[in-house]
C-alpha cells in the first residue's frame, strides 16, 4: 500500500498511485499537551456537534506574522474552531526578514522535505510545526520566504515572485495533511480546506486537476475565504505554464482585463488570476461579513469577479469576524490605565482622561472626544476627514487620529495639529499599546470608510463603549446598528451608520451624535451598554463556519 508521502508526490507528478488508501483517522483526534492540562475558569466552552480535520491555508497569521486584518482572521479563528473539538491545522510561510525570526523561535524542524514541480524544475521546501492553543501550526520554509522587507514586498514594492512564493506554499498546503506526522497521527484526506485570499486560492485548483484525478482528496472540501477582493493575484498568461497544472485547466485561472485597462493596443490584456480560480473551483464561498458578500456581486464591489460571484450565489455566505477577547477587553486589557465594565463604566472617564494627558490636550471630561485608527489612504476616507475638519474645529470638539500611510496624509496631519493645538492631535505611525488606548478614552469612533469587508475597529470600539459612527458599507452596515430614540422596545441601537458617503452627510451625522452626548447622557450610557453587551467574539463566528462546513460535507465536491 503506498504510503502518504507517495501518494502526495504521485499526484504531483501527475503519476497514477498503486493502491491509494482512505484515510483510517478519525475525524477527531485527541493530543495531549501541558496546555490541555490547565483548568479554565468561567463558562463551559461550547462544543461541536460535528467535528472536523481543518486546514487553514494563509499568507499570514497572527502572532508569527501580520500586515492586516487577514492575519488577525487566521491567528484567532483556528483557536476557536479547535476549541469547539476540531483539530486544526495552519499551513503558513516561515517568513525571516530579521526582525520577526523570533516569532518562529518554539517551531522544530519536521525532517520532512518535498519536492514541487512548478516553474521549470522541482523546488524543494521543508516542514516546521508548532503545537499551540490546541493547533497545529505549520511553518513552510523555502529561500524565497527569507529576505528583509515585509511579507509581500519591501519600499520598492511588491516582490517581483510572489506568484511563486504562493505557488509553493499552495503545493505545500496540499501535500501536508498527507506527509506530516502530527502528534503521531497525519490528517488524512478527508479534510476541509479553509483557503484565504489569493496568496491560498490555487488549493481548490490543485484539488480538482492533481489530486481528484487519482482518487486522492476525493471526500475533502474546500471553502475560499474572501477577506478583500481587490488584491486577486493577477500574473500575465504566460506564467501559467509555470503553475504545474495541466493545459486543460488554464480556463479556471483565465483572466482578460477589460480594453481600459490595457496598457497599449497591442496588449490582449490576457492573464492567469488566481483568485478566480478559486471561485470556480471552491466548494463554498465565504466573505467576512453579509453586506461584502453581497456587495461583491455588484459591479461596484465586485472588481471584475462580480458575474461570477453571481453566479455562484447559492454557495456564497457572510459571516461577520469575531475580536480577541484576550487581548480587547476593557475589563482586562493591560494596555489602559483604568480598567472598567458593562456593569461599571467609571473607568472610562479615567480612561478619557488619561488619553487626554498623554496628547498634551485640554482635560476636560465634558468635550465629546472623536478618534480614528487605521491607514491614511482613500479606502479610509481620509480626504472626507481632510474636508470636514475646519468645520468640526468650530465645534467643541476634541479629535485625535492614530495611522499611517500617504506622505502628503501625515505631514496635513502635523499641519493640523499646529492648527488647533487645543483640539487636534495627529499621531503618525501605528502603536498598538495607543491604538487601544485611544479606542478606550473615545467617546466616538469615526470610520468614514469608501469600502470595508468586515472592519475590526469598529468592533473594538462598541467592545469598550466607544460610539462607533460609520460609513453604512460593508461590515460597518452589518455590525453597526443606528440609535433609534423611539424603538419599539424602547432605544435601540449601537451607534450611527449614515449613507451615502458625503461630507454633508457625514458632518450632520458627527453633530447628531455630538448633541446627544451632551444633551442626553441616558441615551448615550445606552448606546454605550448595547454596544458592550453584543457578541463578536470568535466563539460565534466559529459556529457559523461550522454550519458552512456542514453544508459543504453535504454535496458532493463541487469539481470531480
Amino acid at each position: 500500500m503506498a504510503t502518504p508521502s507517495a501518494v502526495g508526490a504521485a499526484c504531483l507528478l501527475g503519476l497514477e498511485p498503486e493502491g491509494i488508501a482512505e484515510g483510517s483517522i478519525d475525524n477527531t483526534v485527541v493530543v495531549a499537551s501541558e496546555q490541555d492540562s490547565e483548568i479554565v475558569v468561567g463558562k463551559e466552552q461550547a462544543r461541536a456537534k460535528v467535528t472536523q480535520n481543518i486546514v487553514f491555508v494563509t499568507g499570514e497569521a497572527s502572532p508569527y506574522a501580520k500586515s492586516g486584518g487577514l492575519g488577525d482572521v487566521c491567528g484567532s479563528l483556528p483557536v476557536a474552531l479547535a476549541a469547539r473539538g476540531h483539530r486544526v491545522m495552519v499551513v503558513m510561510p516561515r517568513y525571516l526578514n530579521g526582525t520577526s525570526d523570533k516569532n518562529y523561535a518554539n517551531a522544530f524542524y519536521t525532517e520532512k522535505h518535498i519536492r514541487i514541480p512548478c516553474f521549470g524544475g522541482e523546488h524543494e521546501v521543508t516542514f516546521f510545526h508548532e503545537y499551540r492553543d490546541s493547533v497545529d501550526w505549520v511553518f513552510v520554509d523555502h529561500p524565497s520566504y527569507h529576505r528583509p522587507g515585509n511579507l509581500y514586498g519591501d519600499k520598492f514594492g511588491a516582490f517581483g515572485d510572489n506568484q511563486f512564493r504562493y505557488t509553493l506554499l499552495c503545493y505545500a498546503a496540499c501535500e501536508a495533511p498527507l506527509v506530516l506526522e502530527l502528534g503521531g497521527y497525519i490528517y488524512g484526506q478527508n479534510c476541509m480546506f479553509v483557503v484565504n485570499d489569493w496568496h491560498a486560492s490555487l488549493v481548490p485548483v490543485l484539488l480538482a486537476a492533481k489530486y481528484r484525478p487519482y482518487g486522492v482528496y476525493k471526500d475533502s472540501r474546500s471553502i475560499l475565504v474572501i477577506h478583500n477582493l481587490a488584491h486577486q493575484g493577477v500574473e500575465p498568461a504566460s506564467t501559467y505554464p509555470d503553475l504545474g497544472l495541466p493545459p486543460e485547466w488554464y480556463g479556471a485561472l483565465e483572466w482578460v482585463f477589460p480594453e481600459w485597462a490595457r496598457r497599449h493596443a497591442l496588449d490582449k490584456g490576457e492573464a492567469v488570476n488566481f483568485l478566480k480560480g478559486a471561485v470556480v473551483t471552491a466548494d463554498r464561498i465565504v466573505t467576512v461579513s453579509k453586506g461584502y458578500s453581497w456587495e461583491v456581486t455588484t459591479a461596484e464591489g465586485g472588481q471584475g469577479l462580480n458575474e461570477l460571484l453571481s453566479s455562484r450565489k447559492s454557495v456564497l455566505n457572510g459571516i461577520v469576524n469575531g475580536i480577541d477577547i484576550n487581548d480587547w477587553n476593557p475589563a482586562t486589557d493591560k494596555c489602559i490605565p483604568c480598567h472598567y465594565s458593562v456593569d461599571d463604566l467609571s473607568g472610562k472617564a479615567k480612561c478619557k482622561g488619561a488619553l487626554q494627558k498623554e496628547l498634551g490636550l485640554p482635560i476636560r471630561p465634558d468635550v465629546p472626544l472623536i478618534g480614528f485608527i487605521g491607514r491614511l489612504d482613500y479606502q479610509k476616507g481620509i480626504d472626507l476627514i481632510q474636508l470636514i475638519i475646519p468645520d468640526l474645529m468650530r465645534e467643541d470638539v476634541q479629535f485625535v487620529m492614530l495611522g499611517s500611510g500617504d506622505p502628503e496624509l501625515e505631514d496635513w496631519m502635523r499641519s493640523t495639529e499646529s492648527i488647533f493645538k487645543d483640539k487636534f492631535r495627529g499621531w503618525v505611525g501605528f502603536s498598538v499599546p495607543v491604538s487601544h488606548r485611544i479606542t478606550a478614552g473615545c467617546d466616538i469612533l469615526l470610520m468614514p470608510s469608501r469600502f470595508e469587508p468586515c472592519g475590526l475597529n469598529q468592533l473594538y470600539a462598541m467592545q469598550y463603549g466607544t460610539v462607533p459612527v460609520v460609513h453604512a458599507t460593508g461590515g460597518l452596515r452589518d455590525t453597526v446598528e443606528n440609535f433609534n430614540p423611539f424603538g419599539e422596545n424602547g432605544e435601540q441601537g449601537t451607534g450611527w451608520a449614515f449613507a451615502p458617503l458625503t461630507t454633508e452627510n457625514m458632518l450632520w451625522t458627527l453633530r447628531t451624535a455630538i448633541s446627544t452626548y451632551r444633551e442626553h447622557k441616558s441615551s448615550w450610557e445606552g448606546l454605550m451598554k448595547r454596544g458592550m453587551s453584543k457578541d463578536f467574539t470568535w466563539d460565534h463566528a466559529a459556529e457559523q463556519y461550522e454550519q458552512i462546513f456542514q453544508w459543504a460535507f453535504i454535496d458532493r465536491p463541487y469539481v470531480m
